[in-house]
């Protein structure tokens, strides 16, 4: 950064996708998921610095040369759902030439008609009306380009397949169909979830990630910080930060009680719990950084739905690993 300065956006993050799973991680905004994305295809700005692995099969994505990752994992191992659709669209070609060129490229299919054919069934996926196979990017909603970049990133059928922020700008209607239709490219077609793909889902959607994932990631402040099956993470017993469960409480459905404060500015977080400030169960404790033990990054980790008062902690392992 200007000055000299770093900036940690994201830290520690130690997670695993298995084939025929979702795993949705969910956050405020800025606190490191679109990094974490842009991370694992290498399109993080060229100052940026990365550190550890990244494997997808024998391949280590943070270890991959450019070539590596445009000819044989972009689109082909990992397709990409990104945030910002209109931006990746090409301006100057229809939607229809976009989606013909990277079938052509990803699948070998040759043939006007048969390009012409596929490009209408992959559009029909994403839920794209036919009828705007032929604008340009700049002739469409927001929902619009959405689905048309849902629909470039389904033709390859990738075994990893990233979505960041995949509802933007769609009713709920859609939002459903959309998040059943990346479901069902995890799924096998007989249910037995041996497809051979996985889905990293990244959204601000608790509706959609709670419709769609097998596990819940939560990232705060550019770590993760908790790592739950969805089912008890929505259900019972609910999430073991005290983070997440604010997350939840602040649902209209729920609560509709806001977390308090803001998060941390990621150039000065704190020196232990990046949490703390808003927490309502800080201790003294919290004063050192919690590592990710048994799924969750808290001295002070909540059980079951009702309220209870801080533990008195532990002294903090030296080093653990999730």
């Amino acid at each position: 950064m200007p000055g000299g300065r770093h900036v940690a956006a994201v830290t520690d993050a130690h997670f695993d996708v298995a084939a025929g799973e979702c795993l949705a991680l969910i956050g405020e905004s800025g606190c490191g998921k679109s990094v974490l994305a842009s991370a694992l295809l290498g399109l993080l700005p060229a100052n940026a610095r990365t550190a550890g692995e990244a494997r997808l099969g024998d391949l280590d994505l943070l270890c991959a040369d450019e070539r590596t990752l445009a000819r044989r994992v972009r689109g082909r191992r990992i397709g990409l759902i990104p945030q910002s659709p209109a931006a990746h669209l090409t301006p100057v070609r229809t939607i229809r030439s976009q989606l013909e060129e990277t079938i052509r490229e990803l699948t070998g299919v040759r043939g006007r008609g048969a390009l012409r054919a596929a490009a209408e069934s992959a559009a029909g996926r994403a839920a794209f009306p036919l009828d705007h196979l032929d604008r340009h990017p700049h002739q469409l909603s927001g929902g619009l380009a959405q689905r048309a970049a849902t629909a470039l990133a389904l033709v390859g059928d990738a075994p990893l397949l990233l979505a960041d922020e995949p509802t933007t700008g769609l009713d709920r209607d859609l939002v459903d169909r959309t998040v059943d239709e990346l479901r069902r490219h995890v799924d096998s077609p007989d249910g037995t979830g041996d497809s051979g793909r996985a889905l990293l889902m990244i959204t601000h959607d608790l509706a959609a990630a709670e419709r769609i994932a097998d596990r819940i990631a939560v990232m705060y402040a550019g770590r993760i910080v908790e790592i739950a099956d969805a089912t008890a993470f929505f259900g019972s017993p609910g999430p073991r930060h005290p983070y997440s469960r604010g997350l939840l409480q602040a649902l209209p459905d729920r609560a509709f009680t806001p977390v308090p404060g803001l998060p941390p500015e990621l150039g000065d977080l704190p020196g232990g719990c990046a949490f703390a400030p808003r927490c309502d169960r800080v201790t003294d404790s919290c004063a050192v950084l919690p590592p990710l033990a048994q799924a969750v990054a808290c001295h002070h980790p909540l059980t079951g739905h009702g309220p209870e008062k801080p533990r008195p902690a532990a002294p903090a392992p030296e080093d653990i690993r999730a």
